[in-house]
């Protein structure tokens, strides 16, 4: 944003250009704002300025703030702009961005959008849209640069010059047989170092990570990150290079991936964000709220099953609430470690065992610490050393349980091909909270009423 103007006062300061139809103003508050900071703008703009503010925009600008929005705010856009600009944005926009827009929307309205557009423009965004969703083949874009290996160092940079404007991004050339089949990939960098004279297949890289149109965009993001690629060839099952998907597709891809991860975790069902309608939200996180109290309700009965040990020990029940956070904390700490780590690298059966042998080390050392702790805390203030060493006990074996179970069911889940985040945090706490409770009344029988 500009130096000299903040951050709060920048969307007032163009409300009073458009009010005042200043556009030398509009142009010079502008002209320098990254498109995420001209969405947000746009967003906080009263719906009577929305129109006039995106008449003071070029097409590539809008093209590029549009891209920062979400899909109810990118179809509000579209509904301010005439028909000619829609058109002219939607061809401005890259490819894999598009199919996005164009997914949700009816059969009707999407071809309406295409046929306004550019013959291949619109071909290739229905191409796209055959693959499934969360696919390589639907993330991939086709503006990139290639060339076939039988070209000079020389007609490659004459190329890149070419389509330098229409390519997304400029990272790497990619370098095709006859029948364009991917044989080779060469960095801009090792262009502009090559003899102009060379041959293509002289200088490339024939070692080239490709991934299948099919693959899932998780494993495609993962594959990226663990190669520090900016962008990734996209081919068919012979070969034949199909589009690359790019680094910026990525980021957003792991970050609905963690997104989903967490709404998992929280077992709130799909997403809710800050927008969400109060009953939308509701109606979204009830169902697992409604199981997880069904499950809780075994809770009391284990309570119930042991008013005997707590009628002769009534200073057990200021200890319940204690034991029964305690594990399902740890297991929500080991749950969330795991995921995480299944997230971004791959197991096999050793690194299992050792992740399994840390956390009930782990859990060890901090079972006993707190239940060290714990013992001494119950016995000074209750008087009773006893029944110190049964809350301490309890503590001790709940937390290496509830430790190993957010260690250890995910896992299971994730062998099973399963969604690790599948096993909630609500989920792991009320099962934790059960065998806590068992754990907790027994010892106290065995010791106390013995």
């Amino acid at each position: 944003m500009l130096h000299d103007v903040s951050s709060e006062k920048l969307p007032i300061l163009i409300m009073n250009a458009l009010k005042t139809n200043n556009d030398a103003k509009f142009a010079a508050l502008t002209r320098n704002l990254q498109p995420y900071d001209l969405a947000l703008i746009f967003t906080s703009l009263p719906d009577t300025q929305k129109t006039d503010f995106l008449k003071h925009l070029s097409v590539a600008v809008i093209a590029d703030l549009i891209k920062e929005l979400n899909h109810s705010q990118q179809l509000e856009l579209l509904k301010k702009l005439t028909t000619k600009k829609v058109n002219q944005v939607l061809d401005e926009m890259d490819n894999d961005d598009l199919a996005p827009l164009l997914h949700d929307l009816s059969p009707h309205k999407m071809k309406a959008f295409l046929q306004g557009m550019k013959k291949e423009e619109a071909a290739f965004v229905q191409h796209l849209m055959t693959y499934p969703p969360e696919t390589a083949g639907r993330l991939m874009t086709n503006r990139f640069v290639w060339i076939h290996s039988s070209h000079l160092v020389q007609e490659a940079i004459e190329k890149i010059k070419s389509f330098a404007v229409y390519a997304e991004t400029i990272n790497y050339i990619y370098v095709v047989n006859e029948d364009h089949r991917l044989v080779g990939v060469v960095s801009y960098r090792d262009l502009l170092f090559a003899n102009m004279k060379e041959t293509m297949k002289n200088i490339m890289c024939s070692r080239v990570i490709t991934v299948p149109v099919l693959t899932d965009q998780e494993e495609v993001a993962h594959l990226m990150r663990r190669y520090d690629f900016l962008a990734i060839p996209v081919v068919n099952d012979e070969g034949i290079l199909l589009g690359i998907v790019t680094f910026d597709d990525v980021l957003d891809i792991l970050h609905q991936e963690a997104n989903e991860d967490i709404e998992k975790l929280a077992a709130s069902g799909k997403a809710i964000d800050f927008h969400t309608r109060p009953s939308t939200a509701a109606f979204r996180r009830l169902p697992w709220l409604i199981i997880l109290l069904f499950i809780g309700l075994v809770s009391g009965s284990i309570i119930a099953s042991f008013e005997e040990t707590l009628e002769k020990v009534v200073a057990l029940a200021f200890f319940m609430p204690m034991i029964a956070g305690m594990t399902g904390n740890t297991g929500t700490q080991s749950l969330a470690i795991v995921v995480r780590g299944l997230t971004s690298e791959e197991l096999d059966a050793k690194a299992i065992i050792q992740l399994i042998l840390r956390e009930f080390v782990v859990s060890l050392m901090i079972g006993l610490a707190c239940g060290i702790l714990m013992t001494i805390i119950a016995y000074m203030w209750q008087g009773d050393l006893m029944l110190g060493v049964v809350v301490g006990s309890s503590l001790l074996l709940t937390l290496m349980i509830g430790t190993m179970s957010g260690t250890v069911i995910p896992l299971i889940l994730y062998r099973l091909h399963i969604d690790p985040a599948v096993a909630s945090g609500p989920l792991i706490t009320t099962i934790n909270d059960i065998f806590s409770l068992i754990i907790y009344f027994t010892i106290a029988s065995w010791f106390l009423l013995s």
